[in-house]
């Protein structure tokens, strides 16, 4: 054996030595286990489903969130960072947080969410901060509030920080459920506006100025039980501009852009510490012909959207992107659900990076339990698709920067459930999978270094063949 052979077993011995040290240490400190051999029993095992509970993503005591410095998410180029550290988006939906917290009969569910999240790794919720002129309204009218609603809202985001979730707080909706732009125009019919769509919304500058007073309220809101201004508190992830907008009224896209022109801006003039998505699905539209392959249907290049044009607008910090397989491609469960997720997942990725230069997030994904041919099976390989999708663009320093399962439920609140709920203490498969990714989104961040993230595989390929490919 010549020196440079005795050189490259002895990194290779080096760095094997690290990764059994680190792996060890994350093991007993983060995951609560001992060891890759009950890493395995726990993944097998459905009794230890939330067997993660007692990890160190749960309750935080003041002296603890203090040490790690609950700090603002920033993006940085293609990423984002938390401290100047890498955060990934390990996330999920729960959108009706806000109206159980009303009810003291149910605001413990949203406790016993937070918990449940945290205990498996997740790290940001997903849920409105809006809800239109419906029961229980926060906007009870155009800028008249009920201040109890909004006090629920202010519960969310304290909860929320107890467990070390942050979140994205989507401020109105395409779809009438809460309200959204369909309450909009009935605000305008009733105040004698000659209104003809719902896509008004998007072009009356009588609609404009109303949601533009939303989102002044709710950005200035003084949280009453933290005593910190909504746009000052780094639980916030992110501020969402509309749940799934489209404009099917105008298929060039012309009217949807200039009203995510005009809001994005308008939310950074009030909020510039703040990240902003504006909360699309996603589709190709007319400024990139040559992408609408990748559409589920030729229908979606004619709602309004355009994901590339969209996302370069000034204030627009990350892409948001949905998967619904069966929504878009059949509701049926079909082998052809699986391929389309990963090519639309990766194209998008792709033009996050190299068109858009900014982060993607996969804001929604999920099936249905009501669709024909379902089995929790089908759902198990689902969300592991889109996790190994993220993963693999992760080790390469690549735009895919997270996800948010739709949705996550405690028990107890079936009647809510549109088919997509998960209960983690009775899916104790999709548990172990979002636990994994968790512990292995975790231990890149251990393993890697923020330099060395862009650039080990050109300067040390030895050493980053031995922790980046097994992640």
């Amino acid at each position: 054996m010549d020196k440079y052979e005795q050189s490259v077993l002895l990194k290779k011995l080096f760095w094997a030595a690290v990764l059994v040290i680190i792996t060890k240490n994350l093991s007993n400190s983060v995951l609560g286990v001992n060891g890759n051999k009950n890493l395995e029993l726990l993944e097998e095992r459905p009794d230890n489903h939330l067997a993660y509970s007692k990890v160190n993503h749960g309750v935080c005591e003041l002296g603890e969130m203090e040490a790690d410095a609950w700090t603002m998410v920033q993006k940085n180029g293609n990423q984002f960072v938390v401290n100047d550290q890498p955060f990934y988006v390990n996330g999920f939906n729960t959108y009706w947080l806000m109206v159980f917290a009303v009810d003291q009969s149910t605001r413990g569910k949203v406790s016993e969410l937070f918990q449940q999240a945290s205990s498996v790794g997740l790290t940001v919720c997903r849920t409105w901060a809006f809800n239109d002129g419906q029961w229980r309204a926060l906007q009870k009218s155009p800028s008249v509030y009920d201040e109890e609603v909004f006090k629920a809202l202010d519960f969310v985001v304290s909860e929320a920080k107890k467990y070390k979730i942050r979140l994205i707080l989507s401020l109105t909706n395409n779809w009438e459920g809460y309200g959204g732009k369909a309450q909009y125009v009935k605000w305008g019919k009733a105040a004698g506006l000659n209104l003809t769509s719902d896509d008004d919304f998007f072009s009356h500058p009588t609609l404009r100025s109303y949601y533009r007073a939303h989102v002044k309220t709710v950005l200035n809101r003084v949280n009453t039980l933290t005593n910190m201004t909504y746009k000052d508190d780094p639980t916030i992830f992110a501020w969402e501009l509309m749940n799934e907008p489209r404009c099917v009224s105008d298929p060039s896209g012309d009217t949807l852009q200039e009203w995510i022109e005009e809001m994005a801006v308008y939310v950074k003039s009030i909020d510039p510490k703040h990240l902003v998505e504006i909360g699309l699905e996603g589709f190709y539209g007319p400024s990139t012909l040559n992408k609408v392959q990748f559409n589920p249907n030729t229908y979606a290049q004619q709602v309004g959207t355009d994901f590339i044009r969209n996302h370069q607008v000034l204030g627009v910090d990350f892409a948001s992107v949905h998967i619904y397989a069966d929504s878009w491609i059949s509701q049926s469960i079909s082998d052809a659900h699986i391929p389309f997720i990963k090519s639309w997942m990766q194209a998008h990725i792709d033009d996050a990076e190299n068109f858009l230069g900014m982060p993607v997030v996969f804001g929604e994904f999920g099936v249905s339990t009501k669709d024909p041919g379902y089995n929790s099976s089908f759902r198990d390989t689902l969300i592991s698709t889109v996790y190994k999708t993220l993963l693999d663009s992760t080790k390469k320093g690549g735009s895919g920067s997270g996800s948010l399962l739709w949705q996550l439920f405690p028990e107890g609140a079936d009647y809510m459930d549109d088919g997509y709920a998960v209960i983690l203490s009775k899916s104790p498969s999709i548990s172990n999978i979002i636990s994994l990714q968790s512990t292995r989104l975790t231990t890149f961040n251990s393993l890697c270094s923020w330099k060395c993230r862009w650039g080990c595989k050109k300067k040390h390929p030895l050493e980053a063949s031995l922790y980046h490919d097994d992640l």
